[in-house]
């Protein structure tokens, strides 16, 4: 033990000059495979997120108490670095750290290098290279993909079956970024190593001890997202592609909501339901999501992509009532005050061309815990809904678009006043992508609160029932492309076998009124 303390005591020159003497003379007499197992190896994948002007994060996880070096170029060769940075990985964060680059170049493919030094022994293990693009400058075109929707109802990685096959596809389409639009884990799903199909097949999963259990404790949260590293599409998707992330209900389980979500475990000092605080706490670790200054854990946030996009990326899960049962004249609300507040003023701030709202619920499809109620004028969380859509018009901001995932299929859905019980608002695009990799559901139904005409749809058919599995082919992704001359945003719905399923042109308007170029299915 003191010959330890002793060892710890020294200064970190001192240890690499020491260390690298007595790893020459060890080698002499250690096998080589044992030196390797000895070294520190990075525990799944490596992820960059939240790329803004001139920033990222960059994440990944160790197999022990260690301190992550990332290096950056804006060569693959790394003949010269830009930027450097460590930061400790260590139990309490279940041995995952982040940490936040600034100061990049501004529309620069950036390549990083990820290793980790062991904490204890100061070796030095395997690095992994990764890649994002910073935010463009003016003229330069965006790319960009979202969806949401992992590992649901029971469908995990079955090898046989690719995988997670829709990160493959994603990955072809060589984005800027993805959004993910919530849902990354069913945490109050397991993950059974046997499903049977429709047709008579059977779904075999790579199943884990952490899968094999509804999540209640926080080592079982982590699991859920330990899970998905195991698949290689996943993996690879994430070390070439910055996320940008936010969560919906089952990172934590089934449409939760601040008061109504409890387990035996009880609650926090502050009334927070410690199933929720667990939750939270196992999505920051291994979420490549900024810390927003002394509101650590604040999910909703806006992310600057150059002149042309500013992206806000909102919780429709954190500060929702529990109001599906009250009354008729009760005002609900889905995004709370503090936050309906800050995305009117963001929004009023903004001077990108493109305003991009992602949600991680649709506003117009009705569902148990959702927005939509049903036909009618606003009632219950659609108050806000309707503040929020009478503000933009008063404030004439334009050409927002409104992305999420969540239902299960995809949709394209457009939002008219003058077909709308509340017409106080200019009308916009709504677009819905998913699942990656889940069940899959057939359509839902639209209400006419704001007016939303269904422009295209695609998911199960009646005759193909609910919670199809992603073998047969419907798992969808969006991708939007944004001119970097003319400012035309054009929309896609895409499938796992990267088929363009419809299309849309958005011309960016000066007036209130987006126009639609084309359509195109």
């Amino acid at each position: 033990m003191a010959t330890h303390r002793a060892a710890r005591a020294w200064t970190r020159r001192q240890f690499l000059v020491r260390s690298t003497s007595s790893l020459a003379i060890a080698s002499l007499a250690t096998p080589r495979i044992s030196r390797a197992a000895d070294r520190p190896h990075i525990a799944g994948g490596i992820q960059s997120g939240d790329v803004s002007n001139g920033s990222a994060v960059i994440w990944a996880r160790a197999d022990r108490p260690a301190r992550m070096q990332v290096e950056c170029s804006t060569v693959e060769s790394f003949t010269t670095i830009i930027a450097s940075a460590s930061r400790d990985a260590l139990p309490d964060a279940d041995f995952t750290a982040k940490l936040q680059l600034d100061n990049l170049p501004g529309g620069q493919d950036i390549f990083y290098r990820v290793s980790f030094d062991d904490i204890a022994t100061g070796m030095t293990g395997e690095s992994r290279l990764g890649h994002f693009r910073t935010a463009p400058a003016a003229g330069q075109s965006i790319s960009f993909l979202w969806s949401g929707d992992v590992a649901g109802q029971g469908w995990g990685i079955d090898l046989s079956r690719g995988g997670y096959r829709s990160y493959r596809t994603m990955l072809d389409n060589r984005p800027d970024f993805f959004i993910h639009s919530g849902d990354h884990i069913y945490a109050d799903c397991t993950i059974p190593s046997e499903q049977k199909l429709p047709n008579g097949e059977i779904w075999r999963n790579v199943v884990t001890e952490e899968k094999s259990e509804v999540a209640h404790t926080l080592a079982q949260f982590r699991g859920n997202y330990k899970y998905n590293h195991l698949d290689q599409h996943f993996r690879a998707f994430h070390a070439a592609v910055p996320m940008f992330a936010q969560w919906d209900d089952h990172e934590v389980t089934n449409d939760w909501s601040p008061a109504g979500s409890y387990d035996e475990a009880g609650f926090e000092d502050d009334g927070t339901p410690r199933l929720v605080a667990r939750a939270r706490r196992a999505f920051f670790d291994f979420m490549p999501i900024r810390d927003i200054g002394a509101r650590q854990g604040r999910v909703y946030r806006k992310i600057a992509y150059g002149p042309l996009l500013d992206i806000f990326m909102i919780d429709m899960r954190s500060y929702r009532d529990d109001s599906w049962n009250k009354g008729d004249d009760h005002r609900g609300w889905i995004l709370g005050a503090g936050q309906l507040a800050w995305l009117k003023r963001e929004l009023a701030a903004s001077r990108a061309t493109w305003k991009v709202i992602a949600a991680d619920l649709p506003i117009g499809l009705v569902s148990l815990g959702a927005v939509a109620l049903g036909d009618g004028p606003p009632d219950r969380r659609e108050h806000e809904i309707a503040d929020l859509l009478a503000s933009i018009k008063r404030a004439g901001v334009r050409n927002i678009v409104w992305l999420t995932a969540d239902m299960h299929y995809t949709a394209a859905h457009f939002y008219d006043p003058n077909r709308a019980q509340f017409r106080d608002f200019e009308p916009f695009w709504e677009f819905v992508s998913g699942p990656l990799h889940a069940g899959t559901w057939g359509p839902g139904e639209l209400d006419n609160t704001f007016g939303p005409v269904a422009m295209y749809r695609n998911g199960c058919s009646e005759a193909q029932g609910e919670n199809l599995a992603p073998c047969f082919g419907l798992q969808f992704f969006g991708r939007v492309d944004i001119d970097g001359t003319s400012g035309v945003m054009t929309v896609t719905l895409k499938d796992v076998d990267n088929r363009d399923l419809w299309s849309v042109d958005i011309v960016p308007q000066p007036q209130p009124r987006p126009a639609v170029v084309a359509q195109h299915s």
